[in-house]
Formats: C-alpha cells, structure tokens, sequence
C-alpha cells in the first residue's frame, strides 16, 4: 500500500506542475459557463423535451456534472496518457523494473494519479456550478448534496473509465503510440453516442428519465446546441437514486479498474527498454555543445529546393507501403466522388505524418546540432512547406475534380486548408514538442467539422466557401508563432 500511494502521489504532483493543468483547471470553468449559460440564452448543452430545468442546486449539478462526464473524458484522456511514457523517457522505469514493485501495483497508481488530475478538475467544475446557481438567480437556495451527488455518481466513474482506457492504451504496444491518440477520438465518440441513452448499460452516461411537462417532446440532445428561441423551464427533480442506478455506477467504476489491471497480463515494466530508450540511453545533447562555434557556411547555389526535399524526407520516413496505397485510394475516390465530407476523410489520413512537424528535433535529440544551421527560420519555413506539399499531394484529387468543375469558391477553401493544418501543426509543435498535442486537437476539430459546425469548416468540406481568408490568415498566425518560439529559443542559447 505504500509503493501504491508513494507513485500516484509521485506522479499527480509531478503532473499539477505542468502549465497543461493549469489551462485544463481553467476549461473546466469554462465548461460550467456553456453548461449553466445566462437564462436568456439561444445555447444550451442540455435540452430535454424543448425545455431545460430551472436553475435549483440539483440541475446545475447534474448538468455540469453531465457536461464534464461528456467533455472532460475527452480531452482529458489526452492530458494524462503520459504517466508510464514519461517514466521510459527518462529512465524511471528501468529503476521500477529493478524494484521489488509488480506490474499490478504499478498500474493502479498511474490509474489513481490519472483519477487524481481528472477529479481535480471536477472539483473545479463543481465550484463554477455553485457560483453559476447563485449567479443565474433562479434558485439561490444550496442544496450541497443534490448539487454534489451528481459529480460523484455522474462524472467520476466516467472519469475513473477514461483513466483506466489511459493505462490500457498506454500499456499496448499498438496503442501507445499516434494510432491511439487518434483512435480515442472514435472510441469515445461511440461511447458519448451509446451512452446517452437513459437505458444504457450501467446508467451510461449518467443521463436518466425524468417526467417532462405536458406537450414537451421525448427528445433529449446533449451537447452544445444553438436553439432558435430561449428555452422553457421545468422544475427538474435533480438526480434520482435507486438501487439500479447506483449498482451500475459502482459496477462501471469496478470494471473500469479490471480494465486498468489488464495489461498486467503483457506490460513487461520496462524490463525490456523500448528501442526509443536503447536510442536515447546516452541522454539529449547538451544544449550548448554549439555555443560560441560560427554557424555551418551556406552551401553555393540555391538551397530552398533542396531544403524542401530534405524536409519532406524527414516528414514522410517511415511511411509504409500500405499508408501510401489508402492515400492513393482516397484520391482516386475524389476523384470520381464530389469532395465535400470525402475531402475531411482524405485530409484526416495524415494526421499522424502531420503530428511530426515541430516536434521532430526535441524528439530525436537533433535540436543542438540544429543550431548549427545558418538560417533556423528558413529551414522552419520549408518544414512547414513540407507539411503543405503532403497535403496538396494526399489532396489532390479533390483539388483536381473542383478546377475541372469550375469550382473557385471550393478551391480556394481547398487551399486554405492545405495551409492551415500544417500551420497548426507546426505552431503545437513547436510550442509544446510532443505530437499528441496536435494529434488530439485536430482529431477534435475534424470531429466538430464532420457534426456540421459549420463555424470550424477550414477546407470548404461542408459545401459553402469555408472563409478561406480566415484560415489563410491563422495559417499565417500559427506559422508566426512557430517563428517567434524559435527565434526565442535562438536568443537563449
């Protein structure tokens, strides 16, 4: 019980370091807002029946609670999947493989300091959700436990679930890497999908029955939703305790943790280091190994070409055969099939080459003998060129059928999108140095573009002009943010 406690505290004060948690602690509120928005409103992330309940302690609970059980299994599933990466980059875990420690006891601490960060962030949801309720004014009457409750047997088995999902995926070779990171986006779109339904297995989401006024539909949406005309309120009687409720809840929680204990079965614990450790046994360079030394001379006649070749060789290696031939496929479907939803189907296949840029230098150890190079900027430029060539060349096809059907308006947004989502991936990249950043946000814009958001259409896929001018310009924002990162890297070393 000591080795237990001793890594889960461990790792959840490691983790409440990092600025990522401090910016999740500051969604959270941000989630409370959408969830209890002002009483007038046209947005709404939960409507029951064309009504939503009046603002009592026990639905500002459960909706928020709802909310958070929704969206903070998502996002929140990408900030605490690095527990057991981290203690194989940095040489933590072969010091556990000499330990007395099993597999098991590991697992459910980084299980229990996943948990932790996550119910931290609830708490925070559900601070915001008192202060909306006295905020709203249309009950300022607390009930501690009807607003509570809800966080408890709503949000955190699901939170419990997401954390135990983390582990597994972390713990599977096939899983550990981008393919999960991506992966994720379609199992927990499944589960939000399957699991509002009242009837659910183990209570699903949380979301139960409830009797609605006279004339209200049977239509529950959640999720933020735009109506056309402020909704009408019903007195909703909160969360509602029985006994099949409550046993599904514990049953979703315990299950969650046979979950998490699984890769007992086939985690070797870092007895065996992974060929990134063996690579980078030796540790990074030193960041001023270069310092004071004149950068390399500029190789005679032009370079950009070459620059640009050179980059699109380190973007694309590795790429299998098979990758190439599903590229290849989706152009040809463009090809014969108008572009529009077809177009986010081509342009989501690279995600995982497009994680690559910003992150590739920090990542191989190479950033010291990059600054050695004579013009940091310019090869920061082809970088992202490089990403822009893979998108112009996976998305070709759609680019072919709108120029031979005169569609101007949609090859503009096309071009649009070529830009942007490099820029994008350069910019995360670059801020951050780790792939799964970029590999979860865009997974999330692409997701919110295929439901219609019309707001989020950067390529043109949703059939209108996509704004085109609006994601050129933050094409150039992301790139210039991925200049001034490392024109201030530059001046520190």
């Amino acid at each position: 019980m000591t080795a237990l406690w001793g890594i889960t505290l461990a790792d959840f004060r490691e983790r409440v370091r990092r600025p990522a948690y401090l910016l999740m602690l500051i969604s959270a509120i941000g989630l409370g807002l959408l969830a209890v928005p002002p009483t007038g409103s046209h947005w709404s992330v939960l409507v029951i029946g064309g009504f939503r309940g009046r603002y009592t302690s026990g639905y500002v609970g459960l909706v928020t609670a709802l909310t958070g059980a929704l969206w903070l299994t998502l996002v929140g599933f990408y900030l605490v999947r690095d527990a057991i990466a981290r203690d194989e980059r940095t040489g933590v875990g072969r010091l556990l493989a000499a330990s007395p420690l099993r597999t098991p006891v590991y697992l459910a601490g980084k299980l229990l300091s996943n948990t932790l960060v996550l119910s931290s962030m609830t708490v925070v949801l559900a601070a915001t959700a008192l202060a909306l309720q006295l905020l709203r004014g249309e009950s300022r009457t607390v009930d501690p436990v009807a607003l509570g409750l809800p966080f408890v047997l709503v949000a955190l088995p699901m939170l419990v679930l997401t954390a135990a999902l983390a582990v597994l995926f972390e713990a599977t070779p096939l899983l550990r890497g981008g393919l999960g990171n991506v992966l994720w986006i379609f199992v927990w779109m499944i589960g939000a999908i399957a699991g509002e339904s009242p009837h659910a297995p183990f209570g699903g989401i949380g979301l139960q029955p409830v009797d609605l006024p006279a004339g209200a539909s049977r239509d529950v949406g959640l999720g933020l939703m735009y109506v056309d005309d402020p909704l009408r309120t019903f007195n909703h009687p909160g969360l509602r305790l029985d006994a099949a409720f409550l046993g599904g809840r514990f049953a979703l929680t315990a299950i969650a943790v046979a979950i998490a204990l699984l890769p007992s079965l086939w985690f070797h614990r870092f007895d065996r280091p992974a060929p990134a450790a063996k690579a980078s046994a030796l540790g990074p360079e030193p960041r001023a190994v270069y310092r004071g030394l004149p950068p390399t001379a500029p190789h005679p006649g032009p370079t950009a070409p070459r620059l640009l070749a050179g980059e699109f060789r380190i973007l694309v290696q590795g790429t299998p055969l098979w990758w190439w031939l599903g590229a290849g496929a989706l152009a040809l479907a463009s090809l014969a099939a108008p572009p529009g939803p077809l177009l986010a189907i081509v342009w989501v296949w690279p995600v995982l080459l497009w994680s690559r840029l910003g992150t590739q230098p920090a990542a191989s150890g190479a950033s010291a003998i990059l600054a050695a190079y004579p013009s940091p900027r310019r090869r920061l430029l082809a970088e992202w060129s490089a990403g822009v060539l893979l998108a112009v060349a996976t998305g070709a096809g759609a680019a072919a059928r709108m120029a031979f059907t005169g569609d101007a308006r949609g090859l503009a947004a096309w071009a649009a999108g070529a830009l942007f989502i490099p820029a994008l991936a350069l910019a995360l990249g670059t801020l951050t140095g780790a792939p799964r950043v970029f590999q979860a946000a865009y997974t999330v814009l692409w997701y919110l573009l295929i439901n219609d958001t019309r707001a989020l259409d950067f390529m043109g896929a949703l059939g209108h002009d996509g704004h085109p001018p609006l994601w050129a310009a933050l094409a150039a924002t992301g790139v210039g943010i991925a200049l001034t990162r490392t024109a201030w890297r530059e001046a520190r070393r």
